[in-house]
């Protein structure tokens, strides 16, 4: 039998994550992207990876808890191929409980994790005290420490992947013929273009701006407090972000409003009060119309695919939308959940 032969147009964490599953299949796989591997919102600074809460189940939720309990694994046997870390930690995360309602809901989100994540991670109400010099300020004295959130750095997986990708015979070019199958991963500009495509708006991009700075909290929890996400990478780094910008005009430029998540962060959490800036970074993400990933057949494509719509939550259910995609492009099966599905957004 002749091998199967996939092309993947773009190379974010989806695009990667998409051809390294199909590689590891056995396909010949390619990766066009001109600008390069993680270039564009793959290439940020934060890398939360976080389970949404604990209630209310459905089918995104169970995806995304099935990709985050896998991220172990999935990280180390890439490390052991190539030799790169891509900075995972599966450190926790904490959040403030500010009040009593909020109290009341995170005891009762207690026992639904107990149930929901399978036992395999706790959703736990904890005194604040028992994470000092650490932790968002709680108005009740308590916060939320949930054990199944993780953090990696963006651009360490995204080369990671590459080079598995790579080690596995796979290409990755700036400009190369699609060959086989044609998956199409190509971020906010690809919904865009798909938008034309259809005539129907399916997707935009919502820009988003982070920093990085220099203090050493490796091995920490990651902290999700006033909208922001602070991330202790493992390399002494802290990421915060992000902002979430509709409108905008720069999309790459950074200004006033990544000064103010400064200020808000070191408010939040002291301990970052004074820490040097080494990196202030902005980008855009692509976010479906339905708010969830876009995955499947390209409607009246015959052999082309598309696996777009990350948003916020790209990096955490990467390794699962790679597994779902390489199933769908080399063996028919789909097994997308609803709410996933392109036709979602038409």
């Amino acid at each position: 039998m002749a091998m199967a032969e996939v092309t993947v147009m773009g190379a974010g964490i989806f695009g990667l994550s998409v051809a390294y599953a199909c590689a590891r299949a056995g396909a010949r796989v390619q990766v066009i992207d001109p600008h390069g591997v993680g270039a564009g919102s793959s290439g940020g600074l934060v890398g939360a990876l976080s389970p949404h809460t604990p209630e209310n189940w459905n089918p995104k939720k169970a995806f995304q808890l099935e990709s985050l309990l896998m991220a172990e694994g999935y990280w180390a046997a890439i490390a052991d191929l190539t030799g790169l870390s891509a900075g995972y930690g599966r450190v926790g995360r904490l959040q403030a409980i500010d009040t009593p309602r909020a109290l009341e809901l995170a005891q009762a989100r207690a026992g639904g994790a107990a149930t929901l994540w399978q036992g395999r991670a706790e959703w736990n109400v904890v005194p604040a005290g028992q994470f000092a010099g650490w932790a968002p300020e709680a108005a009740t004295g308590y916060l939320i420490h949930d054990t199944l959130s993780a953090r990696m750095h963006p651009r360490r997986a995204c080369a990671a992947l590459a080079a598995a990708i790579r080690e596995l015979g796979g290409r990755i070019d700036t400009d190369a013929t699609p060959r086989g199958s044609v998956v199409w991963a190509t971020g906010h500009r690809g919904l865009l273009e798909l938008s034309k495509a259809l005539a129907k708006p399916v997707g935009n991009g919502v820009k988003g701006q982070a920093l990085l700075l220099d203090h050493d909290a490796a091995g920490a929890p990651q902290i999700y407090a006033d909208g922001l996400h602070i991330i202790p990478h493992a390399d002494g780094t802290v990421a915060i972000g992000s902002t979430s910008e509709r409108d905008f005009d720069a999309p790459d430029t950074t200004d006033a409003q990544l000064d103010a998540l400064l200020v808000r962060a070191a408010r939040i959490l002291p301990a970052l009060q004074g820490a040097q800036v080494l990196e202030r970074w902005a980008g855009v993400r692509p976010r479906a119309k339905s708010r969830a990933p876009m995955l499947g057949a390209w409607p009246g494509r015959p052999g082309h695919f598309i696996a777009n719509g990350g948003f916020k939550i790209g990096f955490g259910i990467a390794p699962k939308v790679g597994a779902v995609m390489a199933d769908l492009v080399l063996q028919g099966v789909d097994a997308i959940p609803d709410g996933f599905r392109v036709e979602d957004n038409l």
